[in-house]
């Protein structure tokens, strides 16, 4: 999408993207990353149109520049909760108005500061699940918010067990979470709840290997995490409707952990992380119906990792 500054209406989108890419636009194609470190935490949001490649736009800001931040979206609205605010574990969230660039408004609390959860969405629904909180104690606890209103967080139910670095994605009506660091250890656990109910997460199989700060995103039938510490390069997938074990999907150009993705209908886009080097900006994409290795997008605004992404096409519409 070509750069656009100010206030996007309809007829101002319809401008900027052309008659052409207008049906891309309304189908979900706008993806946000925000937050993240860059060797210092960062507040900044970026914007990128899925379905072309390219370098990512500045959007604004969010309230307090924070890492180990998640994200969920409906259609019309971005929202981030949770991360480290300097050394605190942060129950901030804010929220975007998708096609309005601009800086995030309050939006309310999660029920406590978490480092690291996992966030997916239905298009009403917002859930995050799992985390740490003061004194790096490991939660199971799934929030929700309903994305349209503004107020503090509900809980939800709980995972199936304490982890934080939790990736996530989701159908229209089926929220997975999936790896994270335990007491014990990094784990390879998938859990999966039923957006629209409130209750406990339940089993859904396993990833490949035992993982933490995987990134998660889907179209409404595939489930996609990429990367995960120690760093690895690996792509794996599964079916959300049902249950069972990942598969493998293919390779990231390069071993990453602490990604964000984002995806429409058909593709997924991955962006920075951390190389155990150096924080990356670099933006990668799949297509989530096939299986393959990851293609080059495009460059975030600067190397970032623990940063979180959403989109609006939430599940892949």
């Amino acid at each position: 999408m070509p750069s656009y500054s100010g206030v996007w209406t309809l007829t101002a989108v319809y401008q900027a993207v052309g008659a052409g890419n207008w049906t891309n636009f309304l189908q979900g194609n706008i993806g946000l990353f925000g937050g993240g470190s860059t060797g210092t935490y960062t507040n900044v949001i970026s914007y990128i149109s899925i379905a072309t490649t390219g370098n990512a736009t500045d959007f604004g800001d969010l309230t307090a520049a924070r890492a180990y931040i998640s994200a969920c979206a409906s259609t019309t609205r971005g929202v981030f909760a949770g991360g480290i605010v300097v050394s605190t574990r942060s129950n901030i969230i804010d929220y975007v108005t998708i096609v309005s660039p601009g800086n995030a408004t309050d939006f309310g609390d999660l029920t406590s500061g978490a480092q690291a959860p996992g966030g997916c969405s239905s298009s009403t629904r917002g859930l995050f699940g799992g985390g740490a909180t003061g004194g790096f104690t490991l939660i199971n606890v799934i929030n929700y918010i309903t994305i349209a209103t503004t107020g503090d967080a509900l809980n939800f139910g709980d995972l199936t067990t304490r982890r934080v670095g939790v990736g996530a994605c989701s159908s229209t009506t089926r929220g997975v979470f999936a790896s994270g660091e335990e007491s014990g250890g990094e784990s390879n656990v998938i859990d999966y709840v039923t957006i629209a109910t409130t209750g406990n997460a339940t089993d859904f199989g396993d990833l490949l290997s035992v993982l933490k700060a995987v990134s998660g995103c889907s179209s409404s039938t595939r489930g996609i995490f990429s990367g995960g510490a120690s760093s690895t390069n690996v792509i794996q997938y599964i079916t959300i409707a049902s249950t069972g074990n990942a598969t493998d999907f293919g390779d990231l150009i390069s071993a990453v952990h602490d990604t964000a993705s984002c995806s429409n209908s058909t593709r997924g886009v991955i962006g920075g992380g951390d190389n155990d080097a150096t924080y990356i900006n670099v933006l990668q994409y799949v297509t989530i119906a096939s299986t393959g290795n990851s293609t080059d997008f495009g460059d975030l605004l600067s190397g970032t990792g623990y940063l979180a992404a959403c989109s609006n096409a939430n599940g892949g519409l």
